[in-house]
């Protein structure tokens, strides 16, 4: 059974489906079909603008559709607010109160007044012990480093339990044997919660190495979408293949890291 850090049951993941849904805003427009199934990670990738991380927010909540609907698990969300929907979201800038503590960080994915008592303050340790952390509850931010301050905002997300895990780029801007160590890091947390995730990345590597789905976005829509191992092939899109620099098959610059998984 899948468990969460205290022991009781962990909430599996939901599908996650657009159905119609257009935004726009400036003179950029963007609509999105698309369903997402439940319990898998799926890459999210494309050129600059074309949508990544507005597909993010609207799921999110953080923006509202112009049309159509945003539904996880079947249900629509309508106007629910991003603080009661089934979702947890890690930022490119890890979204940390500067002027508090790492357990306080991590707390608020409990209690956004920090009252918490003796079991919350056991499971806030818990958390930062399963990212590595542990000994490191009282540093601030500034005190840590960039890919520890991603640590800590996966440690807010063990505690807040949410079926649906959104990443916006949080590792761009970390080096590639550490990119790497927080990848495996949300692999595992995965394999232990099997929650849904969408996480963008430019980086075929990351895809390659964690991605069971992809979707590819081009010019403001889902332009294709499927398994990963379709995509990294002779056969996948030929604008994903145009997108990734491919030569012949394989992404030109990188070795191969895929790894198939289930």
């Amino acid at each position: 059974m899948t468990t969460t850090i205290d022991g009781t049951a962990a909430q599996k993941g939901l599908a996650v489906a657009l159905d119609g849904v257009s935004f726009s805003y400036g003179e950029s427009s963007f609509r999105f079909d698309a369903e997402f199934a439940a319990g898998r990670i799926t890459a999210i990738m494309g050129p600059s603008g074309s949508g990544k991380s507005t597909l993010l927010n609207l799921i999110a909540g953080f923006e509202v559709p112009d049309a159509g609907k945003v539904l996880i698990g079947g249900v629509g969300l309508g106007n629910t607010p991003p603080s009661t929907r089934p979702v947890s979201m890690v930022f490119q800038e890890n979204n940390l109160f500067a002027h508090l503590s790492v357990e306080a960080n991590v707390g608020l994915g409990r209690s956004p007044s920090l009252k918490l008592g003796d079991a919350d303050r056991a499971e806030v340790a818990e958390a930062l012990a399963r990212v590595g952390l542990a000994g490191k509850e009282k540093r601030l931010p500034r005190e840590l480093s960039g890919g520890e301050r991603q640590r800590v905002a996966l440690a807010r997300v063990l505690l807040r339990d949410r079926p649906v895990l959104l990443l916006d780029e949080p590792f761009a801007s970390l080096g590639p044997a550490l990119r790497d160590d927080m990848l495996d890091l949300v692999t595992g947390i995965h394999a232990e919660r099997e929650m849904t995730v969408l996480f963008v990345t430019h980086q075929p590597e990351d895809a390659r190495r964690i991605g069971q789905d992809v979707a590819f976005l081009d010019e403001g829509t889902i332009a294709a979408a499927g398994p990963a191992e379709d995509f990294f092939d002779r056969s996948g899109p030929d604008a994903f293949r145009r997108y990734i620099g491919d030569r012949g098959g394989t992404v030109a610059g990188s070795q191969h890291v895929a790894r198939k998984r289930t």
